[in-house]
């Protein structure tokens, strides 16, 4: 009798609307936390990682993410929910997909608009969220459906079971688009532990036929998470266009644990096929720990044709250590996709999106610094505070290694720098704070070819993240950093010879959560 009492309640609640697992949270929490980034989007409280459900509708860019309502550690995994109509100022909203008789994993949302699913009302087309359903019970993984008439903000399960089921512990991470040559949809999931991605199509949303599989390649792990499949064109070359297929690894990447590679090719709605010069070695979407699960937005409006995605700036190897409260987790800046042909093959190259700009202020600018054995201090450059952004112009000059060192009240150094000898940028963390993790002290190095003496770099500091842009965002470092207290101070130095900053500007860039009550009463 317990079991089928049991099974009429999952029954039930299948068919209910999935009600918030939370009240609306406010968009920030009393300070305390010196470790809150200001202008990264952040939960109020409680634990967050991946990215889920992005998508764009009616002036709204949506952010969904797998969050715990109930701590601050991974469990209970539900889809958190914030909007916003610039990707700078969010608005958290409530839970939108809570844990029900399974955990909502990740997954993705689209605007169905000729409503082929049947779900939309009132001839309005309906959200549409595909995402993977994880019974805590038997570990299935299985691909489920939910859909919302009200712009996100409530959400109904489609039938009492998934979508697509394949008998599967390691089958998850849905992403979903419209493929208009073949006027169906896509699905692109993985099959984890084989480090392959399988794709399907429908019709409708509902009902899914398999149509290929792709790896294992690259760079292998214990597993692949999270993929995307998008179409970009190539810069410069008018009329060209490739498709960009991202995995990310929950190990075994680049910075030593997770991290995110891709690859270039073509898509004929069926079948993904690398380009006939890509090679065996792994492309890395980012050189930092701190850059994973990333995913872009769907239904971006035809105004705007920027591939724009966003990452978890955290890594499974000390996620549930990081020393912050009472928030845990974050998320990168989003950032544009663009593809280039270089020397190498086709590869990314990344921005962090326009609309930061509207941050800004105290804006300064330097000229020919001149950096050598002895510090430069920068605050009289306008290099202050814990939420800076810094644009580079740099000459390498004779110095074997110059350096930007971030120090903290009590004496922690984070180093963001540059080593011309071995053609490459890093980021130094070994000695940022106390220790917390084992895995967590370490530098983290991208390749760059200096021969030249000159390279850019952009640099975004928000209070314990760094986001790393080089030569235009050709290579990214992605790193969190958790310092001892006090404020941060910044200076610079160069070893063994000397450099010269040719340009410097430098701004301070707003708490992005002061105008969340604007924003909410839009």
């Amino acid at each position: 009798m317990g079991a089928a009492l049991a099974a009429i309640a999952v029954a039930m609640m299948a068919t209910m609307p999935l009600a918030a697992a939370s009240p609306s949270a406010p968009a920030r929490t009393p300070a305390g936390d010196v470790h809150r980034p200001q202008y990264h989007f952040t939960p109020a409280r409680n634990w967050l990682n991946d990215p889920n459900g992005l998508v764009y509708y009616e002036g709204e860019y949506h952010l969904f993410y797998q969050y715990n309502p109930h701590g601050d550690r991974w469990g209970h995994m539900s889809w958190g929910h914030a909007v916003s109509r610039d990707l700078v100022h969010w608005q958290e909203l409530p839970v939108a997909i809570p844990e029900t008789d399974v955990m909502a994993f990740s997954g993705s949302a689209v605007i169905d608009w000729k409503n082929s699913s049947g779900l939309g009302k009132g001839g309005r087309p309906p959200l549409i969220a595909v995402y993977t359903g994880h019974d805590p019970r038997t570990g299935s993984q299985a691909q489920f459906l939910a859909y919302s008439n009200d712009k996100g903000r409530s959400w109904t399960r489609y039938g009492t079971g998934p979508v697509l089921d394949i008998d599967s512990t390691e089958f998850r991470d849905p992403k979903v688009f419209w493929h208009a040559p073949t006027k169906r949809w896509v699905m692109v999931v993985v099959m984890a532990a084989e480090n392959r991605v399988a794709l399907y199509t429908s019709p409708d949303l509902k009902s899914w036929m398999l149509a290929s599989h792709f790896g294992p390649a690259g760079a292998q792990g214990k597993n692949w998470e999270c993929p995307d499949l998008f179409e970009l064109p190539v810069e410069g070359r008018p009329g060209e266009t490739r498709w960009v297929l991202s995995v990310n690894l929950g190990d075994n990447a680049v910075g030593g644990g997770s991290g995110g590679q891709y690859f270039v090719g073509d898509f004929d709605g069926t079948r993904f096929t690398p380009d006939p010069s890509w090679g065996e070695a792994p492309a890395w979407m980012d050189y930092g720990a701190d850059f994973y699960a990333a995913v872009s937005w769907n239904d971006l409006p035809k105004s705007d044709p920027r591939r724009i995605w966003i990452g978890w700036a955290n890594d499974w190897r000390y996620a549930e250590s990081i020393p912050t409260y009472p928030s845990r987790g974050a998320m990168s800046l989003p950032r544009t996709v663009a593809l280039r042909k270089t020397a190498e093959g086709y590869r990314i190259a990344q921005a962090p999106v326009r609309e930061l700009a509207g941050l800004r202020s105290n804006h300064r600018t330097t000229s020919n610094l001149r950096l050598g054995e002895q510090p430069v201090v920068l605050a009289p450059h306008g290099v202050e505070g814990g939420a800076v952004e810094l644009d580079l112009d740099i000459d390498t000059g004779t110095a074997d290694q110059l350096s930007f060192v971030l120090t903290d009240g009590q004496g922690y150094e984070t180093l963001i720098g540059v080593n011309p000898t071995v053609n490459e940028v890093f980021i130094d963390r070994t000695r940022s704070g106390p220790h917390f993790h084992d895995g967590f002290p370490n530098r983290h190095v991208a390749p760059v070819d200096l021969r030249t003496g000159r390279l850019k770099l952009r640099i975004f500091v928000d209070q314990s993240i760094i986001e790393l842009f080089v030569n235009d965002g050709t290579q990214t470092i992605t790193d969190r950093f958790y310092r001892g207290g006090g404020p941060l101070s910044w200076s610079a130095v160069a070893r063994n010879g000397t450099a010269t900053i040719r340009t410097l500007d430098a701004w301070t860039l707003a708490d992005a959560g002061a105008d969340s009550s604007r924003l909410a009463r839009r």
